[in-house]
């Protein structure tokens, strides 16, 4: 990857496998009830707790949602797109990107692509769109876009 992004990745916790555990749970179902997640990890109601409101603390988790079936909004584009950033701009460029609603996600990779980003919008003029206001930020150089078909 070009340009120093992650300067200070220093972790602010140290997790254990209690703390991960927890995690995967969430992930399985973030509305989990305290005292369900207890049950199941074998330890007391005010341990999740405490571990959580840490969790959060630290920012290691940012919040909690729902999932969506992928199938749910068949009339959706979803598109992975793989981005290449000129030089020292990747700051520049990410916080560009981060102000684009259609992009889920965005995450900075290495090998030949710089970024990806997760895009979804409603239909395809929308999706042409938005790599249309992609491609013209400065400081991207190149990018390939593929639609995502189908989840197996």
């Amino acid at each position: 990857m070009r340009g120093n992004l992650m300067a200070n990745t220093e972790p602010k916790h140290v997790y254990d496998s209690v703390d991960r555990e927890l995690i995967s749970l969430l992930r399985n179902d973030g509305r989990a009830p305290l005292s369900k997640l207890a049950q199941i990890m074998r330890v007391s109601r005010g341990t999740i707790q405490n571990r959580l409101d840490r969790l959060l603390e630290s920012g290691t988790l940012l919040g909690f949602t729902i999932r969506v079936r992928e199938d749910y909004d068949l009339e959706s584009i979803r598109a992975i797109m793989t981005i290449e950033v000129a030089g020292k701009s990747t700051t520049q460029v990410i916080r560009k990107l981060r102000g684009m609603p259609e992009l889920q996600k965005l995450h900075t990779t290495n090998g030949s692509w710089d970024l990806v980003a997760e895009i979804l919008t409603s239909n395809l003029s929308e999706f042409d769109r938005v790599l249309r206001e992609v491609r013209m930020i400065d400081g991207i150089m190149n990018s390939q876009t593929s639609i995502l078909l189908s989840s197996v």
